[in-house]
């Protein structure tokens, strides 16, 4: 794959990025993108490895060696068709996806990996500027109905392929535009919402029916479906937060991050006025938690031109470096530093809120701190305990919970299907076996963030296409669809 000698001739470039102080004054994407002939020496630098240990580390298994070496071969129409045989939408995980393939590649154990994740989002950015990325939809149709219900990424997966098998599809969604999380959640400076509205314009040509603006459980009883479609895939978000109840939670100025998220996008996509904006203009910001949401949360204050921004993460600081004889082929813990951290914000270590200290008014002003460590039991499990005398206070105007989502919510829709939930409240749906992906109700399958929790884009489209083809099999008897070994 690629050229024999390239990992050899060619050194690793990758995607530039808009100076910081350009970018931070838009919510335009700033990713400068390689030209070809710079892609075709990096997709020259894909090794022929015995193990292609990308294709473990890639949740969708896409077939990495292949269109890396059709890239440097400059046969790009070959390469979107290689592509799309494993990932309906390389757009998005071409941007958000945090690439675990490439940690995995074999060139990683020299900290040189083969730059995947930005040759798969040149191969379908080119394709849908040169026309090539067109609908595709079903000779034939069978007369079968069946309801997604969630427009994100496993939605949207779920949906396109039902539909190519032939089947009718709707897809529902209850905010007012298509795309779950990647329309509201993720900032637009990471994803342009025109790159979902293009892929939705694809689906609607191949027979997928769009219904926003529509909760089911609210809108429509669930009851509803289980009468009216053949089948029902609940493939919505993890979306109950997990909050941080300490004295003073209930201070004006403390939000959960994707409150705070959605407020501003929604504004930037023109769905409702800047009066409804959680505004960090000005403000002392204070964001609890330390992963990819707290990271849009920094990148969002920046931008609002917040006076400061701190990020708090009660796990110590990770290592620079990964130990690579102990970590690789598998993902590591080591030290990132997010686009929008690199913007501008002060990263405090094992560290946790004691309380919110408010002003005479009822606005939260400051957060009480101190400091943690993480000591080993007599089990040899991990317990955290606070340090004596290591309290602190730091400003604080306003205060966004990033702390993760520890379910989808049960309210509604679940509670009124009665449908099992897991230990940790997600959907029960096993992911193998003659009923993978189907519920304790007859005839609901369960895919995404709404059957495994919280997790990445590319994990919620590998388990759209899964569940499509557990469908597809459910109501034909057999499928064609891909389906994925665990």
């Amino acid at each position: 794959m690629g050229k024999p000698t390239g990992f050899k001739e060619f050194e690793r470039h990758d995607r530039g990025y808009a100076p910081v102080e350009q970018r931070v004054k838009s919510y335009d994407e700033f990713v400068i993108p390689l030209d070809e002939q710079e892609l075709s020496r990096q997709g020259a630098r894909c090794m022929d490895c015995g193990i292609p240990f990308c294709h473990g580390g890639c949740p969708v298994n896409n077939l990495i060696p292949d269109w890396n070496d059709l890239v440097y071969k400059a046969e790009w129409r070959e390469a979107l068709d290689e592509l799309h045989l494993t990932n309906n939408f390389p757009e998005f995980t071409g941007r958000i996806c945090p690439a675990p393939c490439q940690e995995s590649c074999t060139l990683n154990l020299e900290d040189a990996p083969v730059t995947i994740k930005t040759i798969e989002c040149a191969i379908v950015d080119k394709g849908f500027e040169e026309g090539w990325i067109e609908p595709l939809p079903a000779a034939h149709k069978t007369g079968r109905k069946v309801a997604v219900v969630g427009s994100g990424p496993a939605g949207m997966a779920c949906a396109q392929q039902l539909a190519r098998a032939g089947h009718d599809v709707t897809l529902f969604e209850k905010e007012s535009r298509i795309g779950g999380l990647l329309r509201f959640g993720i900032p637009d400076f990471k994803l342009n919402k025109k790159i979902i509205d293009r892929r939705m314009q694809q689906m609607a040509a191949e027979g997928v029916t769009f219904q926003p603006d529509t909760h089911i459980g609210v809108d429509i009883k669930a009851s509803e479906l289980l009468k009216d479609y053949d089948a029902v895939a609940l493939t919505g978000g993890s979306e109950q937060p997990r909050d941080l109840p300490i004295p003073g939670r209930d201070l004006n100025g403390i939000h959960f991050a994707m409150d705070f998220l959605k407020a501003n996008t929604k504004w930037v996509q023109g769905v409702h006025d800047r009066d409804d904006v959680i505004w960090a203009t000005d403000k002392h910001v204070v964001v609890i938690g330390g992963g990819d949401t707290g990271s849009d949360c920094v990148g969002t204050s920046n931008r609002h031109g917040a006076r400061s921004v701190t990020q708090i993460e009660i796990m110590p600081e990770p290592p620079i470096k990964e130990d690579k004889l102990v970590t690789w082929p598998d993902w590591p813990n080591k030290l990132r530093i997010s686009t929008s951290q690199e913007e501008g914000a002060t990263r405090v270590y094992e560290t946790t809120a004691k309380e919110f200290i408010g002003d005479e008014i009822g606005n939260v002003k400051a957060i009480r701190l101190v400091k943690v460590q993480w000591d080993r039991d007599d089990n040899g499990n991990w317990k955290m305990s606070e340090i004596p005398g290591s309290e602190s206070e730091i400003p604080a105007d306003l205060v966004t919970l990033a702390m993760g989502f520890v379910h989808p919510v049960h309210e509604g829709m679940l509670e009124e299907l009665g449908v099992e939930l897991d230990g940790r409240g997600n959907v029960r749906g096993d992911t193998d076996g003659e009923k993978a992906y189907r519920t304790s109700i007859d005839k609901v399958f369960a895919a995404g963030d709404m059957r495994r929790g919280q997790s990445l884009v590319v994990w919620a489209i590998r388990e759209g296409r899964a569940c499509a083809a557990e469908i597809d099999e459910y109501l034909m008897g057999e499928t064609s669809l891909p389906k994925y070994e665990n």
